[in-house]
């Protein structure tokens, strides 16, 4: 019987959408600053991970898979920290569109005794319009045959514009390649046609209109954005409350969450879909994917900043009576 890791190991996923460069700053808090009520941090150490879309690539990457990227980056030495980053996690930066009118998106944390401080974004407010659209869509032309599964990773940064989506939806498509969407915003027709979305429960309300904590919201949320947004398959995530698949086949599956103490759920969302991906890229059902991405979350939750998911760890921690269809 072929395990788990090998199939991961023969996996190629692509990853499409908004690259970020993750920065922390770490120390402590001692006192309050004379100049206003605010804390001073005594910076201790600063550490940098890739953010975003690169996050997805990470942790794919992690689980054993490999990843081909494709995204933005400005001109600049953050630029330069995230290619670093990239190498440190074994990403190849090959396929990255380069370009000198806006900067290299970077979320910059500042963690003191385990607990965020404050961030400071740097992106590009007004969007990066279309101007890399043709040079995206021929870096996809190339790498999509060689994908077992694509993911869209959208910050709503600008570089995922409604021409890129439909390319790799309908590309995608033709090809039989799950294409599988972590998404942002309200409108959630320009994902029509995907294999997967996999909105929090936050991201759901805002694309149907309900209330966060309406009681219904999941119940009536999956259903809408399968059936009448037009995407295949909705898995929606709930934190402690775990996530709910709902299938083209009209079933819907609930997983309850792990109870694991949380820490920091950065990034959780970018382990959650990496995880789907190289599992349905592998051949596993969307089924046991989004099993073994409920157990892949619930391990990046309990560390501080951002954590890409390994195949170890997550092997350790799989439920003994799992057991993936064939």
């Amino acid at each position: 019987m072929i395990s788990i890791s090998q199939q991961f190991s023969e996996t190629k996923v692509l990853v499409v959408g908004d690259l970020m460069l993750d920065r922390f700053w770490w120390g402590d808090v001692t006192r309050i600053s004379p100049e206003a009520p605010v804390p001073v941090v005594r910076l201790k150490r600063d550490t940098y991970a890739p953010g975003g879309a690169a996050n997805v690539a990470a942790n794919i990457v992690g689980l054993g898979a490999k990843a081909f990227v494709v995204g933005y980056v400005g001109d600049d030495a953050e630029s330069e920290l995230l290619r670093q980053a990239f190498q440190n996690s074994g990403i190849s930066a090959d396929r990255l569109i380069t370009g000198t009118s806006y900067p290299t998106a970077v979320k910059t944390r500042i963690i003191a005794h385990s607990q965020q401080v404050v961030r400071v974004d740097k992106e590009p407010y007004e969007g990066l319009g279309d101007s890399h659209e043709d040079e995206s869509i021929a870096a996809l032309e190339a790498l999509l045959p060689m994908a077992g599964s694509v993911v869209i990773s959208d910050y709503g940064k600008g570089f995922l514009t409604d021409g890129i989506i439909r390319f790799i939806i309908d590309r995608g498509s033709e090809l039989g390649l799950p294409v599988l969407v972590d998404p942002k915003g309200r409108n959630y027709a320009k994902y029509k046609g995907a294999t997967l979305i996999t909105p929090n429960r936050k991201e759901a309300a805002e694309a149907v209109a309900m209330g966060e904590e309406d009681p219904e919201l999941i119940e009536k949320a999956g259903p809408i954005l399968r059936d009448e947004v037009g995407i295949r398959n909705v898995l929606i995530t709930q934190g402690d409350r775990g996530m709910t698949l709902f299938l083209d086949n009209g079933s819907r599956i609930h997983i309850e969450a792990e109870p694991v103490q949380t820490f920091d759920v950065t990034g959780a969302g970018d382990t959650v879909v990496a995880t789907v991906a190289v599992g349905a890229g592998a051949g596993l059902t969307l089924a046991d994917s989004a099993k073994l991405a409920n157990t892949a979350g619930g391990i990046v939750v309990q560390q501080v900043g951002t954590s890409a998911i390994t195949i170890d760890r997550l092997l350790a921690a799989v439920p003994s009576d799992f057991r993936p269809e064939r």
